[in-house]
């Protein structure tokens, strides 16, 4: 093909991969030894690698490709940025036209008591960055003894040293010393897991007041906010159940406590709304934000700061003593700008509301009725599936977590879908222009693997 015509042979490519490139989330020695798989071209929502695999991109690259790949627009607008101020920065008093218009794209697309953002560079630095605006504001207010920050177990906020102890994953923290001080963890709302016996409902209940227990155990004056993905992403998809938002702000709103919504993967369209908070009617006091502000093309990220903070920043004067080199970086501000006028000028959030999401929904949920399922649930252009020997138990293998889940995705790359695992949770977040034809496709090849992952743990009796 001709897009792989003056590339190196694969073999070639993966010997100098693994000669020189760490990975992230990677067991680098068990890599090398296979070798990686390397990806050379993509178009709409497909990918190819260098022997000419064609692969429906399940995953929309990392959560993150909301308008497709090969968007010449994007492009387009990014080389004559490059042309015109390829870099300059937004310290020392200075700024530039395309981080004043994006700013001000920002305010006019979030919620109305949402005016300011700060930029940054990644979801994990809008992170670091909520930590630091937090801790600011309310020492600002006269209160510099509020400085925990709540989040959740099996949350994910990025791998910096701050992003990573916000995420409440313990493999994580077992590497680095991590959680930093003031920082603790509650129980996740995932039903399908740990709800036992409860109805979703009376979970949802139980697992939001955690946070008000803890607020009372570690003393009001000494917390500063809580921090919650308005779906969990990386965590495996998880959806909470419908009464745990509204009693999460009930409490936020009765104490003094702010809330942090972190949108990094529910933002730009990914819930049928522009921002997850609006599909659960949070009123977020900070929304850190990235993936698909740019759809990918580029990096950047910041927080979406309420009208509460930014004022009380403002009133108390000073200097905030926080930000990134590439903060607002002209080239990166211009792609996002025209990845949100493709959004908007193509219908894109309010077509995954009426039309994607509806039609994921109904042949997603077919997939429950395999034996090897024990839930199918989506929301938005997310979903998840539960693999399990014991359907009505919703028990786990009883073999290392994860076991199934690496059989199901290696069937899924040779079938031709990136479809990644959790642990034996598998899980998808196409692009949101992907076709109801597409969507077929996506499910008719996840429910191939599934047969094949069956017969595979069958074999190793591993399903009784």
């Amino acid at each position: 093909m001709t897009f792989m015509a003056n590339l190196p042979p694969t073999a070639e490519l993966q010997q100098k991969d693994a000669a020189h490139h760490l990975h992230p989330f990677t067991d680098t020695a068990d890599l090398n030894a296979k070798g990686a798989r390397v990806i050379s071209r993509a178009e709409g929502v497909y990918l190819w690698d260098t022997e000419g695999n064609k692969m429906l991109d399940g995953m929309a690259g990392l959560w993150c490709v909301n308008v497709g790949y090969g968007r010449h627009e994007i492009i387009d607008a990014a080389t004559r940025q490059m042309q015109q101020l390829p870099y300059y920065n937004t310290f020392f008093q200075t700024s530039h036209p395309p981080v004043i218009a994006l700013a001000e794209k920002l305010a006019q697309l979030a919620p109305d008591h949402i005016n300011h953002v700060f930029f940054a560079g990644s979801g994990s630095e809008a992170n670091d960055t909520v930590v630091r605006m937090v801790r600011h504001y309310w020492a600002s207010q006269g209160k510099p003894d509020k400085k925990v920050i709540i989040s959740r177990k099996n949350g994910y906020h990025g791998s910096t040293m701050a992003g990573a102890s916000l995420g409440g994953m313990s493999f994580m923290h077992a590497q680095g010393g991590l959680p930093i001080p003031d920082i603790t963890h509650i129980d996740q709302p995932h039903w399908y897991k740990e709800g036992g016996d409860m109805s979703p409902e009376e979970f949802g209940l139980a697992r939001a007041r955690a946070l008000e227990e803890e607020i009372d155990r570690l003393g009001e004056d000494k917390v500063a906010a809580f921090i919650a993905e308005p779906i969990q992403g990386a965590g495996g998809v998880v959806i909470p159940p419908e009464t745990y938002w509204p009693e999460i702000q009930r409490i936020c709103d009765e104490r003094e406590i702010l809330l942090i919504a972190d949108e990094v993967i529910c933002g730009f369209g990914r819930t049928g709304q522009w921002f997850g908070s609006q599909t659960y009617n949070i009123k977020p006091d900070l929304m850190p934000i990235a993936k698909g502000l740019s759809s990918g093309y580029l990096p950047i990220g910041g927080v979406l700061v309420s009208d509460r903070v930014a004022e009380g920043f403002i009133a108390d004067g000073g200097e905030f003593a926080h930000g990134y080199t590439y903060s607002g970086h002209p080239v990166a501000c211009a792609a996002a700008l025209t990845n949100l006028e493709i959004l908007e000028q193509e219908n894109i959030v309010s077509d995954v509301a009426s039309r994607a999401a509806p039609y994921l929904a109904e042949k997603w949920g077919q997939l429950g009725d395999h034996p090897l399922i024990g839930q199918a649930r989506s929301k938005g252009l997310v979903g998840a599936i539960e693999l399990t020997p014991d359907k009505a138990a919703r028990a786990p293998f009883a073999v290392e977590a994860g076991t199934a889940g690496l059989i199901c995705r290696e069937h899924c790359f040779a079938t031709g879908l990136v479809m990644r695992h959790v642990g034996d949770t598998m899980i998808i977040s196409p692009p949101l222009v992907i076709s109801n034809e597409e969507i077929d496709e996506l499910v008719e090849k996840a429910g191939r693997c599934l047969d094949l992952t069956l017969a595979d743990l069958k074999a190793q009796g591993l399903y009784k």
